[in-house]
């Protein structure tokens, strides 16, 4: 797969662990065969040229996968280029950029017949990270484009909200100044009570807490409230009531009770 041939290589879109950064100290991570399936970590050992969010935690998740299925190349020889940092502060989801020239420019080995695996640092690369650019400049030069099985944050969150999953849209980030957060989080909560359309947000987990608590202020009692943290992780925790019982004294207590907001959490509002 990874071979030099006339023929056009594939580009993976490889999902990774949701873990990574967010072990305690000291303690290792699961074994990444609980967290990916055996098919996905095969092709991953296979490849070995690579475009990333962040070099160090690919080479991270590439000893992870060698100790399940040997490498096709030693981790020193693997192929991995960072995508321009642009791409990481503002996303690369725009078209006719010049993000998609660089894009091109970094499918280059594909044209010569090795595979190529797109990652992010966590989950899978182009939904809430970078990396759209490349995969439309894969379509435009004809290569073949192959998404992997693997955890993405969105989805099992969702899944696991009771909220509205036939109709959903993921908004990203809300401003931090307290006003202008207010001023949209009230502009997203209309659109969920209007529509049903569920709303999907999240925040730096540094932030998670001020988040949440935002949340709570500024929504309608009768608002749905979702928090899911620490999605596949041995601490994950998801919460899901009334706005009204995340405020309610008594109730309060028990819904944020052993709520990780540390970790990595997926906010959702609906009704």
């Amino acid at each position: 797969m990874s071979t030099h041939s006339a023929t056009p290589g594939t580009l993976y879109l490889v999902p990774t662990p949701l873990d990574f950064g967010c072990q305690p100290d000291g303690e290792a991570p699961l074994p990444i065969g609980q967290l990916l399936p055996d098919s996905t970590l095969a092709v991953a050992a296979r490849l070995t040229h690579w475009i990333t969010e962040n070099a160090k935690s690919t080479r991270a998740f590439l000893k992870r996968v060698d100790a399940v299925h040997s490498l096709a190349a030693p981790l020193q020889a693997q192929h991995i280029t960072e995508l321009p940092r642009q791409a990481h502060k503002k996303g690369d989801h725009a078209p006719a950029t010049a993000d998609d020239a660089q894009a091109r420019a970094l499918l280059a080995p594909a044209l010569l017949g090795y595979a190529i695996g797109l990652v992010s640092e966590a989950g899978t690369p182009a939904i809430a990270d970078p990396g759209s650019s490349i995969v439309r400049a894969a379509h435009a030069l004809g290569l073949p484009v192959v998404p992997l099985v693997g955890p993405v944050s969105l989805m099992l969150a969702l899944a696991a909200s009771g909220l509205n999953g036939q109709n959903f849209a993921f908004v990203g980030y809300v401003p931090q100044e307290p006003t202008e957060r207010a001023r949209r989080l009230r502009e997203l909560e209309a659109l969920a009570l209007k529509t049903g359309q569920t709303q999907i947000l999240i925040e730096t987990p540094y932030r998670n807490a001020a988040l949440l608590q935002a949340l709570q202020q500024t929504l309608h009692p009768h608002t749905r409230l979702a928090v899911c943290c620490g999605l596949t992780l041995a601490q994950q925790v998801t919460r899901s009531a009334l706005v009204s019982d995340w405020k309610h004294p008594r109730k309060q207590a028990s819904l944020a009770q052993e709520l990780p907001l540390g970790a990595p959490a997926v906010f959702l509002i609906g009704r």
